[in-house]
């Protein structure tokens, strides 16, 4: 039995699969991301969900083979890391787990745990891979100085580009008009108000002017065209360095998948697979097998030294879209 668990900003999800690919349990507990409350935060989370899973299973942890956790900002705050590996051990009661940033379970869902590249365009973005063992990340560095790509990137553009449509420094386009419907701006400087006092500058509020940006694209909005080709292209130049760092051969078919909201544009995936292509003639874009809880469970498998065989990890695909409604 191999335990998934995928730590995140809004939630944390876990899963239980056993040796077949079966899903035999599954279960949310609430955010891990412990840098305002503290590590105990995520003590109590796993305890949580660890409990609910094990019920449903009907087993104790004990009966756990292998577990991978991936927290959010693992390894950002060096000091932390004795900490927070030292954590699971103290609610499942045995050292058969590792943990590492919830990046790694992006990856091994979007891939099922074989070679090749993650990018992940959320609020944040940035990419890992591996290959013959070895990972590299590259990205993830914060919105003040990098993420670029990422949703907040996007609606950060985005806002400038109204002030300057505001300004008459830009032609005025739709995209002034719909961020003025959707911010119920009375005048254009009222967004400052918005942004600056009453959302405080808050990420994920302002990550979320994203869509707005996208469905301005879509309505024929030049400048919001060209800032989702610059996002794409952003994305594909950090992808093509993670491919290089991993010392791919010349000629090497290269998986890349994908994970986070942005990607959900079909307007950006068609420029990224382009922006790749025009880098690396081996790049293969594939759509994510697996989400990335499941992701961590197959690589508590493969840490375990019992990755799943080619018979279970279709049956694990098979039962996940099986279960989709419609």
């Amino acid at each position: 039995m191999f335990l998934g668990v995928d730590g995140g900003g809004t939630k944390t999800a876990l899963c239980l699969i056993d040796r077949e690919g079966r899903m035999v349990a599954q279960a949310q507990a609430p955010s891990c991301y412990y840098f305002t409350e503290g590590i105990g935060l995520v003590r109590r989370v796993l305890q949580q969900g660890v409990e609910e899973v094990c019920r449903q299973a009907s087993i104790t942890p004990a009966d756990i083979d292998h577990a991978f956790i991936g927290l959010p900002s693992y390894g950002e705050v060096s000091g932390d890391v004795p900490a927070l590996d030292a954590v699971p051990g103290e609610v499942i009661g045995h050292g058969r787990y590792a943990c590492d940033n919830d990046m790694v379970c992006g990856w091994a869902g979007s891939l099922g745990g074989a070679d090749g590249i993650n990018v992940i365009s959320g609020t944040g973005s940035m990419t890992y891979g591996e290959r013959a063992g070895q990972g590299v990340r590259v990205g993830g560095w914060g919105e003040l100085f990098g993420d670029e790509g990422s949703a907040y990137w996007i609606a950060i553009r985005g806002l400038g580009a109204f002030s300057r449509m505001s300004d008459g420094r830009l032609p005025i386009g739709p995209l002034h008009g719909m961020l003025t419907e959707q911010l119920s701006l009375a005048n254009d400087l009222n967004i400052v108000d918005v942004v600056l006092n009453r959302w405080q500058g808050e990420r994920g509020k302002i990550a979320s002017l994203s869509r707005t940006v996208v469905e301005a694209a879509s309505a024929g909005d030049a400048c919001a065209a060209q800032i989702l080709t610059e996002a794409a292209k952003e994305l594909a130049d950090i992808v093509d360095v993670t491919r290089r760092r991993l010392s791919f051969e010349a000629g090497e078919t290269v998986p890349v998948s994908y994970s986070g909201g942005i990607f959900s544009a079909e307007s950006i995936l068609r420029v990224f697979d382009s922006a790749l292509t025009a880098l690396y003639g081996g790049y293969e874009l594939r759509k994510p097998l697996y989400p990335p809880v499941v992701g961590a469970a197959l690589y508590a498998a493969k840490l375990a030294g019992k990755p799943m065989d080619a018979g279970a990890l279709r049956q694990l695909y098979s039962a996940r879209h099986e279960s989709r409604p419609g």
